[in-house]
């Protein structure tokens, strides 16, 4: 028969403890592996536990769901929540083997009022009751919603309104749409010699010819965009302005205002991808300001607010332009969450979106730091705000070389591949935040830079498990 003695049991949390739901998931794992928690013992009932902490009832709740999900702890309806009887594994630790640099996604921050406020946002959300869980979101999204994006996206283009502003479903389901609506299947697309993986593969679904612009270290040449659309009879243009992806270029006014004559001329669509625009302290003026008439401004959320959200801001060139898109979201299944939806305006609108977005900042150039440190600067560009880099490979690497090297050790990266549309110098994508701590990509950073050193010639089966070994115990090699 299951123990009682513990519904008298009170988690001890430290000071810094950061969500209060982890903070009690992880004193139960403390505490049985301390033994003061014994398998078959009985946790407190979760209001009982609610009351003496002096918190909500659903953190409680999902504490304990928590704990389930970590396999320290089962519930029995009727019964209550019990220490599991089977011996409980170690600790799990992460090693660099584990460190993971090919998924960009912002770096996690360490502000614990500030993460407790943005899960207060979504509570807040929560007493909305079913007016947002048994109803459809529109297409483009609430008149409220649009209202909130037009306001987000003004702060840099002035005139944006929400006749104009649409929510999608993420920069991903934005896209889909607008290319959607602008091409059909075999026309051509221009896009930056090195582009957006997500361009590649809509291209690939919707049957699009993609047509490569020449780069220089300032972004897309102007000339080369000129020839292109005069030789080439693109459908539109698709560009990443800022902290492009993967190159970390960001252009400069100039550049834009070229890009935007250019367009001009030529009278044709710009798809403006936007999705790092807002990270940088100092937002340049976007395409959509220079071009408003024919630009597509897709502002996502997910690298500067929370991947999880999965919306974007789709600014179009006009209230007609806003109408036709809203129909083909709806055939595309480009409608937003309308919780995703709510819980961005909500954030947006207390302000808790401007502290996340300065709060990425700062983690993200303290991971740049790093980097400028630990990588030659002969072979990389370090910008500002960001949490990408693109390392160009000293000779004779080839990126499909490298990235096989590391990832015999475990660390995931991303090779020129993945982003050329045509011919491209061999050099590798580094997604800074990855990984999960400032140690860990430290310790990546190391092997790239030791791997750097090395010879191609060198990754034989012998090199390989010295890789692996630099891996598990984070050490520096030299053959």
């Amino acid at each position: 028969m299951a123990k009682l003695r513990t519904l008298s049991w009170k988690p001890r949390l430290p000071a810094n403890r950061g969500p209060m739901y982890l903070a009690i998931a992880d004193a139960i794992g403390e505490d049985i592996r301390s033994g003061q928690l014994a398998p078959g013992d009985r946790l407190p009932p979760m209001r009982a536990l609610a009351d003496w902490l002096g918190i909500d009832f659903t953190t409680v709740t999902r504490a304990y769901a928590e704990a389930a999900r970590r396999e320290l702890v089962d519930a029995e309806v009727g019964r209550g929540t019990f220490v599991r009887k089977r011996a409980l594994p170690p600790p799990r630790t992460v090693t660099v083997g584990a460190v993971e640099m090919s998924m960009n996604h912002p770096p996690a921050f360490h502000d614990p009022a500030l993460l407790e406020r943005m899960w207060q946002g979504m509570r807040d959300v929560q007493a909305r009751g079913e007016d947002l869980l048994m109803r459809y979101q529109p297409p483009g999204g609430t008149p409220y919603d649009r209202e909130v994006g037009a306001g987000w996206l003004s702060s840099h283009i002035p005139g944006a309104a929400a006749d104009r502003v649409l929510v999608t479903a993420g920069l991903q389901g934005g896209l889909h749409s607008v290319l959607s609506m602008l091409l059909s299947p075999g026309d051509t697309l221009a896009v930056e010699a090195l582009t957006y993986p997500g361009v590649r593969a809509l291209a690939a679904l919707l049957r699009l010819r993609l047509v490569p612009v020449a780069m220089d270290e300032h972004g897309v040449d102007p000339d080369a965009l000129d020839a292109v659309c005069a030789s080439e009879s693109p459908k539109a243009f698709y560009c990443m302005p800022s902290l492009h992806n993967p190159t970390a270029i960001t252009m400069p006014v100039e550049r834009r205002e070229a890009i935007a004559a250019v367009m001009k001329r030529h009278n044709l669509p710009i798809i403006e991808d936007d999705d790092y625009g807002s990270l940088p302290a100092q937002v340049l003026p976007p395409l959509a300001v220079f071009a408003p008439a024919l630009t597509y401004h897709i502002a996502g959320l997910s690298k500067c607010l929370s991947p999880s959200l999965v919306v974007a801001y789709v600014l179009t060139p006009d209230a007609w332009s806003a109408a036709r898109l809203t129909s083909v979201m709806r055939a595309t299944s480009g409608t937003v969450s309308s919780l995703s939806a709510a819980v961005t305006s909500r954030w947006i609108e207390e302000g808790t979106a401007a502290q996340v977005v300065q709060a990425i900042r700062t983690e993200a150039n303290e991971r740049l730091a790093i980097a400028s440190r630990m990588l030659p600067r002969s072979q990389v560009a370090i910008p500002k705000d960001g949490f990408h880099l693109w390392l160009r490979l000293p000779e004779p690497w080839t990126s499909g070389e490298f990235v096989g090297g590391l990832r015999n050790a475990g660390l995931g990266i991303v090779g020129r591949e993945a982003f050329s549309v045509g011919p491209s110098p061999e050099a590798v994508r580094l997604a800074l935040g990855a990984s999960g701590t400032r140690e860990q990509l430290r310790e990546g950073l190391g092997m790239v830079a030791d791997l750097m050193t090395q010879s191609p010639m060198m990754l034989s089966p012998v090199v390989g498990c010295v890789l692996s070994f630099y891996a598990l115990c984070g050490e520096g090699w030299a053959p």
